[in-house]
């Protein structure tokens, strides 16, 4: 921890953006302010900037170079392990850094960090444009882009860093630079998949555009949870054959609100992207082919659905105010060796909105050259959500244990889901890993950023 009196001189250098020491009376509303999980993790910066543009950062920067902090920075996403949060150092809040300059005549976007997903949809929509924002409600482009960025249509499109064509940061000596493919491209190439290890800040991306899909929807099939051993072994057979404009979710839990079931259930929900609909129900037909399909409670084949409708219902699932955990796993092992802990995991699964998700990703395409490096077929995830702080002891290590129980069977894991400090995993290739050590060494050689956790500098 660094002295009282450099803290106040660090203060008093900043410019317009607000700053909280941890002697500060709003330290801890600042601090909890950066966390939309509601278990805040016993982690203290010794300061906190909310910088409101990029020469806030700048100026940050600058301090925490002449004065030795390591640096988090968070955008205001729902980093459930706030990787961003950590003890001693600075972090900066760049979530009012929100600007968005939509050119719908080259089809590009420049967006700062704390853009909302959701806002920048509705934003493009009304132009009759699209990205690939986030699935949830909330989640602000700046982390997202940086993990990979898994979101509406991806499966078309792409992991949405794949549709950063530039960014402009503040590098780790207080230096403002855009990256693209000609220039600094190997920060360039970094800043696409390395997540909370990125080592400069994000101060706006520059974004692909693309065309409205013609029409949205999806089909819902809601499953009794006895039938779980031939639902998850057909739609493993299926991966695939599933077309790409279609995604598979899977998401199993103690109740189905939505639906009015208050027994488990399985959810196969799949949004469809097309020109028009006879498009969309021609590509969610195989989704009609599961064996038990007799057995369903509730079957809709096809039916429209805007974003809008998609992202209330997601967000059923990840209610605000409540305590999270989570882990994952990309796999492509068969559904006789996954059924084990499929089985283990419904077993004890906590109340709704704790849930299982699978996600019939891939085989896919060939990827551009960036940091992110590491994806397989199938995605399973845990999210374990509850209120009251005395159940953090019986809830807290349900994701976790049951991703490590099944972690021989894993390629690895996804940075959005990250579970690192609990339990470390690999997150992109060895060979982007070896790369990515050696551009922070030139970029960062004083180890200014935080790198992972789980993995130290």
């Amino acid at each position: 921890m660094i002295r009282n009196a450099n803290l106040r001189e660090i203060a008093m250098a900043l410019p317009a953006g607000r700053y909280f020491q941890r002697s500060d009376a709003d330290y801890e509303a600042a601090r909890a302010a950066t966390v939309w999980n509601a278990r805040l993790p016993d982690r203290f910066p010794d300061l906190i900037v909310q910088a409101r543009d990029a020469d806030d950062v700048v100026a940050a920067i600058r301090h925490a170079k002449q004065h030795g902090l390591t640096v988090g920075m968070r955008s205001g996403g729902h980093s459930w392990a706030a990787n961003h949060v950590r003890d001693g150092g600075m972090l900066i809040d760049v979530s009012r850094l929100d600007d968005c300059r939509i050119d719908p005549d080259r089809m590009v976007a420049v967006v700062g960090p704390g853009k909302g997903g959701s806002v920048l949809a509705a934003e493009l929509d009304a132009l009759g444009l699209f990205f690939p924002v986030g699935h949830c409600k909330g989640v602000c482009i700046g982390g997202y882009l940086l993990q990979g960025g898994y979101g509406w249509n991806s499966r078309v499109l792409g992991p949405a860093c794949e549709s950063v064509i530039g960014v402009e940061v503040v590098t780790a000596d207080g230096e403002r630079r855009y990256c693209d493919a000609d220039n600094d491209p190997e920060l360039y190439w970094a800043a696409r998949g390395s997540g909370p290890g990125f080592f400069a800040v994000v101060t706006a991306f520059h974004l692909r555009l693309y065309p409205r899909p013609g029409v949205t929807g999806s089909s819902l099939y809601i499953y009794p949870v006895e039938y779980a051993d031939e639902i998850f072994s057909w739609a493993r057979s299926i991966s695939a054959e599933v077309d790409r404009r279609v995604e598979l979710q899977i998401v199993t839990s103690r109740e189905v609100p939505g639906a009015g079931l208050n027994t488990p259930g399985i959810v196969m929900a799949s949004p469809v992207f097309a020109d028009d609909e006879t498009e969309a129900a021609d590509a969610l037909k195989l989704l009609g082919t599961c064996p038990v399909r007799e057995k369903a409670l509730v079957a809709v084949p096809f039916a429209p659905l805007d974003l809008a409708g998609w992202y209330d219902a997601v967000m059923t699932n990840y209610p605000s105010g409540h305590r999270y955990a989570t882990d994952n796993m990309w796999t492509s092992a068969s559904a006789e060796a996954l059924l084990p802990g499929i089985r283990r995991i419904i077993d004890t699964m906590p109340p709704h909105p704790a849930h299982f998700l699978w996600l019939n990703w891939g085989p896919s395409p060939q990827r551009q050259d960036m940091a992110y490096s590491l994806e397989d077929e199938i995605y399973l995830a845990l999210y374990t959500a509850w209120q009251a702080e005395s159940d953090d002891e019986r809830y807290h290590d349900w994701a976790r244990s049951n991703m490590a129980a099944m972690s021989e069977l894993a390629t690895g894991v996804q940075l959005a889901d990250e579970n690192l400090g609990e339990r470390p995993a690999p997150f992109v290739s060895d060979e982007a890993l070896t790369r990515l050590d050696r551009i922070r060494a030139h970029y960062d050689p004083e180890g200014r950023f935080h790198s992972w956790m789980g993995r130290p500098w």
